[in-house]
């Protein structure tokens, strides 16, 4: 028995011209740009060795020197390259956002899938996604700090934990929509298993809006990393992160103020860019919008 698959539309032509990019570039902006400045700020992140120099070297007579053609970023309290520690400092920034997003993507999907049909379940789920949700961020990763120390790995624990609920919320909603459409009933009524149901009938409707979702959990882990360090609670004090050195400069800001200047601007400029990005995203996914191309 033949069984229909979804009848979606296509937004999409089946190959993509140069003309088509430049009328999709115009319609969604947000997202050629948002999209187009990440990837420049990854690119540039984890190729770091190859041009930003040693972010550890220290020279005590460099200390707190103004910008200078060696120096373009001039150097911290203890003479270190501010260019190459904020360079460096991108990678932590963007590796935590990143893998954090991930993280809660891939929980929350796994929880709010199996929530979405299974009710027994659902019903013990979102009880404790509500107590999850009741926890701020901050404070679960002091809790988890004070009892392990601080590192990486705790760190996007600490921020992956509190953002799954949100991600479960919206998958599950997704799923409780799609599961009552007249094609997703006829599978199952002509004998398809569920699994196989889930994954060609369902998960591709959760995969928009949680694409969305999954770029404001990032720019909010990048901003929670940069809060945590600039308190301590963060990586490690050795390791260079922006938060770190926005704490570390803030003590010599009427002296020298671009040390702190640095880190600062590329936080906002990031955490700017994923915000635009799933800003982007969500025009892109409205399925009230309608690509001609």
């Amino acid at each position: 028995m033949h069984i229909p698959s979804a009848p979606v539309e296509s937004r999409w032509p089946t190959r993509l011209r140069s003309s088509d990019l430049q009328r999709l570039a115009r319609r969604y902006p947000l997202v050629f740009i948002g999209g187009g400045l990440l990837g420049l700020l990854i690119i540039l992140a984890f190729a770091a060795p190859l041009y930003a120099g040693d972010a550890l070297n220290m020279d005590p007579f460099k200390r707190l020197g103004p910008p200078s053609a060696q120096m373009w970023f001039g150097s911290d309290d203890l003479g270190r390259d501010v260019f190459a520690r904020t360079v460096f400092g991108a990678r932590i920034s963007l590796a935590v956002g990143l893998m954090s997003a991930t993280s809660a993507a891939l929980g929350g999907l796994l929880i709010g899938v199996v929530a979405g049909y299974n009710r027994s379940f659902d019903n013990v789920a979102m009880r404790i996604m509500d107590g999850l949700m009741a926890i701020p961020t901050i404070l679960l990763a002091i809790a988890l700090i004070s009892l392990t120390g601080a590192s990486i790995g705790i760190l996007i624990v600490a921020i992956t934990v509190p953002s799954i609920p949100s991600v479960t919320r919206l998958v599950r909603s997704v799923v409780l929509s799609v599961r009552t459409r007249p094609y997703v009933e006829a599978a199952l009524c002509g004998g398809a298993r569920l699994p196989k149901v889930l994954w060609r009938h369902i998960l591709p409707s959760t995969i928009p809006p949680l694409m969305v979702q999954s770029a404001n959990v990032c720019a909010s882990a990048i901003l929670t990393e940069a809060g945590l360090s600039f308190l301590g609670l963060g990586v490690p004090t050795e390791i260079p992160s922006w938060g770190n050195m926005i704490s570390s400069s803030s003590l010599y800001l009427a002296i020298a103020p671009f040390t702190v200047f640095a880190p600062g601007v590329c936080l906002v400029i990031t955490v700017l860019t994923v915000n635009l990005l799933g800003d982007g995203l969500r025009d892109l996914f409205d399925p009230r919008s309608k690509v001609r191309v």
